[in-house]
């Protein structure tokens, strides 16, 4: 355990001593190669290792790491999706030309899944709150399990949506199905009422702090009644993405947490909540 443990720390620090110093986090080899190492890395399930009593320098780590990641994920989908909305025909159609477009498809399943055990009827209309410029939930939600369904995708980020869009304009279905807000989801209040679940991405806040902020706001203008699904992570991924405990969720009632093995080919927990009577 110990050794586990220190060799866990070793691998940690020398990754982030060498992401931190990258010059860009745009896309390139090395960047691709050592977030990849990142990944890898953090990806064992099986371990005894508690990320909670790693001491205070190595949970500063974690924090800074979960930041530069989120920031090199940005820069690859803003490219990826600048390729896509560049091609002649339907960018729906190339979809897969994205190296983790597997992962979405998996893990949107797994989230329809969740969501349809837990809701008596098909929602009618969707947020996806931080949904970027590769919208892929969105999309394959609306393309393969809700055909009937209208999504609302939020994100602060003009040329996110605007990259995100051009995505869809093309596309005669979805086009009128996928609609986006440029807004800060904290200035967003009466309008979240309207929908029967709310998705919340997996990068919204930069911190701990942040995202429980953001998972307040919505407890207090969410519809009670209505669904949050919101991706965590567990154990070691929590070096990935921000960990959310059920006491972060205060105004909601925690349905189910789906925690993935290595075989499920994705990296987020899942969670469901309701949101509770006013």
């Amino acid at each position: 355990m110990a050794c586990q443990k220190a060799h866990f720390k070793n691998q940690i620090l020398e990754l982030y001593n060498k992401i931190s110093n990258l010059k860009s986090l745009k896309p390139s080899k090395n960047v691709d190669t050592l977030f990849q190492e990142l990944m890898s890395t953090c990806l064992p399930t099986e371990t005894n290792i508690d990320v909670e009593k790693l001491c205070p320098k190595v949970q500063d780590i974690r924090t800074n790491l979960i930041k530069l990641r989120s920031e090199a994920i940005g820069y690859s989908e803003q490219h990826f999706s600048t390729v896509l909305g560049s091609l002649e025909d339907n960018p729906l159609h190339h979809l897969d030309l994205y190296p983790y477009y597997t992962n979405y498809l998996k893990l949107s399943k797994v989230e329809f899944d969740l969501l349809m055990l837990r809701t008596s009827h098909v929602p009618t209309k969707i947020a996806f709150v931080g949904s970027g410029s590769l919208p892929f939930t969105s999309i394959i939600l609306a393309k393969f399990h809700l055909p009937n369904t209208t999504f609302h995708n939020f994100d602060i980020d003009p040329q996110a949506n605007s990259l995100a869009s051009k995505l869809v304009s093309r596309d005669p279905d979805l086009s009128s199905r996928i609609i986006f807000h440029t807004v800060d989801i904290l200035n967003a209040t009466e309008i979240l009422r309207d929908y029967e679940v709310v998705f919340l991405a997996s990068l919204v806040g930069v911190d701990k702090e942040a995202k429980v902020k953001v998972i307040e706001h919505l407890g207090k203008h969410m519809a009670p009644g209505a669904l949050l699904m919101l991706r965590s992570a567990k154990g070691l991924r929590a070096f990935l993405y921000i960990d959310v405990d059920p006491c972060d969720l205060r105004g909601f009632e925690v349905l189910e947490t789906y925690h993935p093995s290595l075989s499920d080919g994705f990296v987020n927990s899942v969670m469901v909540a309701r949101k509770l009577s006013d």
